[in-house]
């Protein structure tokens, strides 16, 4: 095992010792490890990324975690270069704004705020905002703009620091970042210190039941420790006095959940039937058992096998296969389905990915312009949530005899007309 791995023992939230693999994925490097060409003769390792089940809550979980400094300290990504992030967030700071009434000054934390997107909007509605994130240079740039940002971890004790210098929190969030983390009890733990009475906690995540049924398993990479359902989180907030009040569906990210909670006994918001509801379906469909697991697996397998067939086929015969995108969902797809070695190169709109490496593959990524120069026979569709605007964007490109493939959820190939 790596220095920079650690395997945890216990289920993450209930802290059970009945963890069985349910789910195997590809070994992968950290999936945003994307270097420039000064750094392509540094060693990049492969982590594991198995998902596991815990028997006793029904909590699923990557369980080999990767030292955190080797994952955020240098983060790249930002808020501003996902497609329709933005605006996602300019809606959910109106919406909870007008949902739970906050006025000019009550105070918003954000646990992972990145660039600072949506405590701006917190911001220009009067709250007062502060920001936690561990990436130095993009706490840095954030604060530079406005949004006072912690460059740490939050916990508890960083908690009871903010709210000494800050008082409660009218509303704390964590938007795609509940997953990440290793200690989520100490984070609860600290949540619940920062909290007003009549506070909220907020979150965005990746809903477990969404990943299976739109085989969204390459949101899995290492970052993402966690694989949230609603059973599990209504025990685990429950263990550690709050309570989970609320869940909404969104379509981010694929399809996730909004989650509200609030500290018992002193939030007095009534339960949605919407938990109580979501709870049961995911007891009828058996999101806590292990067969659902066996077969998503099986399927995934299914499309490997479909999408390196056709691969294997086209550079037989002499094409030229290219990739597109460049993110951190193309990593683990890519290490999965086999298709690191059988790449040209990585097309990608986002100009701070251009002009770097594929993590370890060190496949080169380039503007989407070089498919009308280099000219591949194939492109496969690494991002393929978004091979809609992908396709009609270029269909020059097959109108010029060039080919999509579009890897997930079904394997297709995409010609002119």
């Amino acid at each position: 095992m790596s220095a920079h791995v650690t395997r945890r023992e216990r289920c993450r939230l209930c802290d059970g010792r009945q963890l069985e693999l349910v789910l195997p994925i590809a070994a992968s490097p950290i999936a945003d490890a994307y270097v420039p060409a000064s750094r392509l003769g540094e060693p990049q390792e492969r982590y594991p990324l198995d998902l596991y089940l815990c028997r006793d809550c029904g909590h699923v979980q990557n369980v080999d975690v990767v030292d955190p400094d080797v994952l955020f300290r240098d983060y790249i990504y930002v808020t501003a270069s996902s497609l329709g992030l933005v605006e996602h967030y300019r809606q959910y700071a109106e919406t909870v704004v007008r949902q739970f009434g906050l006025v000019r000054d009550a105070l918003v934390v954000e646990i992972g705020s990145n660039d600072g997107s949506l405590l701006g909007f917190f911001r220009e509605r009067g709250c007062r905002v502060v920001g936690v994130d561990p990436a130095r240079r993009i706490a840095e740039e954030a604060s530079a703009r406005g949004i006072p940002t912690l460059p740490e971890f939050f916990g508890s004790t960083l908690a009871a620091r903010i709210r000494a210098e800050h008082g409660g929190a009218a509303l704390v969030a964590a938007n795609n970042v509940f997953a990440h983390a290793d200690d989520l009890a100490d984070i609860v733990r600290g949540i619940r210190e920062l909290l007003a009475d009549d506070g909220v906690f907020v979150f965005e995540v990746s809903y477990l039941g969404d990943i299976v049924d739109r085989f969204l398993f390459d949101t899995v990479y290492h970052e993402h420790v966690s694989y949230h359902s609603i059973a599990p989180l209504d025990r685990f907030f429950e263990r550690l006095g709050m309570q989970l009040f609320d869940v909404q569906r969104i379509a981010s990210k694929g399809g996730s959940i909004r989650g509200f909670a609030q500290r018992r006994p002193e939030g007095c918001r009534p339960v949605s039937g919407v938990v109580t509801a979501m709870i049961a379906d995911e007891r009828s469909r058996g999101l806590g058992e292990p067969p659902i697991y066996r077969d998503y697996a099986s399927a995934i397998d299914e499309r490997k096998a479909a999408v390196t067939r056709i691969v294997d086929e086209a550079r037989t015969a002499g094409r030229r296969v290219a990739g597109y995108g460049a993110s951190t969902t193309v990593t683990t797809l890519m290490w999965h389905f086999d298709l690191t070695q059988k790449l040209d190169f990585l097309a990608d709109d986002n100009p701070l990915k251009q002009g770097l490496y594929a993590p370890r593959c060190h496949l080169p990524v380039v503007p989407s312009e070089v498919l009308y120069t280099r000219r591949p026979d194939m492109v496969v569709i690494l991002a393929w949530n978004y091979a809609d605007p992908i396709i009609k964007r270029h269909q020059r490109y097959l109108a010029e005899g060039g080919t999509f493939l579009v890897p997930l959820p079904e394997p297709r190939l995409v010609k002119a007309n």
